[in-house]
């Protein structure tokens, strides 16, 4: 496979997607890129090969999807791994001991884990602050800060955060800024055109878009961070599998068309929710009703299909007698596939998040999320309206 020669600079978003590192085989002439299943690579000679070695380092299936994935992101360099958390993980392996990192408070719970679990014990250390003001953001910061990491939209509360107002503050200081876009993608946000140095995707979520992989990716234009980071992913070999990229870079070439009727079927829910008697609070930056609605506006193309919502009284019994009763959401962890998903997150994506944190930011022990799939508008708010009966 080639690189991008053939695509014009300023090509739209749906034609790099589609075909952003991806150029026919030269050996064949295949439209799509095949999958390089081998673990290693037979040598011309001694000290002498053709690029590749070991699978662990190079592989081409996997080096089409970085390409693709910078080329969607706007960064010059993309790096892929087993999995979201894999990718995280080797991103703050790429600080040392002594430092700190200023992270948002309503992090995916798996992220919290690691950091507060996991990376604590070998000498990071870890301020969780609502980075929805950039002033608190910035008084978070200690000379020993490295790293700004925020989600945003946050799951599941889908507060906002100002990158390129966090990412002014933070390189005064020689902080790098990095970006959760999972819930957005590059189809509805950029980060790095808005002033952060790295973003980070689940690739299991929308860009691969059919709940039938597992993997990670970071995305920068630093060079040197690059090279850290791929150092880091071949040392420590927390590299997605060839079947597992070739399943993502299906995934993107229709990221454009999904998102599109992820969102317009999102809106139609999120209205239908902010209207009902049986609930509490709904969470969606595309309601005009929400406090942060005017800077998704300015920061992001669209409000994506994720919704957060507390039914009832936002008791654990009321989100239990909703979740139970929902038919075509089907009932689990994950998101951003063509299927619509419920999930109960205190129990499920953020058990390892203290209740008492949870409460304090507004996060109901009933709080249901939607990831609205790309089903049939009407199906979904029926069942959506017949699960609330349930309270």
């Amino acid at each position: 496979m080639g690189g991008d020669a053939a695509l014009p600079p300023d090509a739209g978003f749906s034609t790099r997607a589609i075909h952003a590192g991806q150029e026919p085989d030269a050996a064949t002439g295949a439209v799509v890129v095949p999958i390089y299943q081998t673990s290693t690579y037979a040598q011309e000679a001694l000290g002498r090969n053709k690029g590749y070695e070991y699978a662990r380092t190079h592989n081409l299936t996997r080096a089409s999807l970085e390409r693709n994935l910078a080329a969607l992101e706007g960064g010059r360099f993309g790096l892929c791994f087993a999995s979201g958390l894999a990718a995280t993980n080797t991103l703050l392996q790429s600080l040392s001991a002594g430092d700190h990192v200023v992270a948002g408070h309503n992090l995916y719970g798996g992220t919290f884990r690691l950091m507060e679990r996991v990376l604590k014990r070998h000498g990071l250390a870890f301020s969780f602050i609502p980075t929805t003001d950039p002033e608190a953001v910035e008084r978070a910061f200690t000379p020993a800060t490295r790293m700004l990491f925020v989600e945003t939209p946050t799951n599941p509360m889908m507060q906002l955060t100002d990158i390129a107002a966090v990412s002014e503050r933070a390189h005064r200081r020689g902080i790098k800024v990095v970006v959760d876009n999972t819930f957005m993608t590059p189809f509805f946000q950029r980060p790095l055109s808005l002033g952060a140095d790295v973003v980070m995707h689940s690739v299991t979520k929308y860009l691969n878009g059919h709940s039938d992989m597992v993997g990670g990716a970071l995305v920068t234009s630093d060079e040197a961070l690059a090279e850290s980071l791929r150092f880091l992913q071949n040392a420590a070999g927390g590299v997605p599998g060839p079947m597992d990229c070739w399943l993502a870079l299906r995934g993107t070439k229709t990221l454009a068309v999904r998102m599109q009727r992820h969102e317009e079927n999102a809106r139609v829910l999120a209205r239908a929710l902010a209207g009902h008697a049986r609930v509490a609070a709904v969470f969606y930056p595309g309601l005009p009703t929400h406090p942060q609605h005017a800077l998704a506006q300015r920061q992001a193309s669209g409000f994506g299909g994720m919704i957060s919502f507390i039914p009832g009284d936002g008791s654990l019994e009321a989100g239990r007698r909703t979740f139970d009763r929902f038919r075509i959401f089907a009932r689990a962890e994950s998101l951003g596939g063509v299927e619509s998903l419920v999930c109960h997150p205190a129990s499920m994506t953020h058990a390892s998040v203290p209740r008492e944190t949870r409460l304090a930011m507004g996060f109901a022990d009933g709080l249901l999320r939607l990831s609205v799939g790309i089903e049939d508008a009407k199906d979904l708010l029926a069942d959506l309206e017949q699960a609330l009966q349930g309270i």
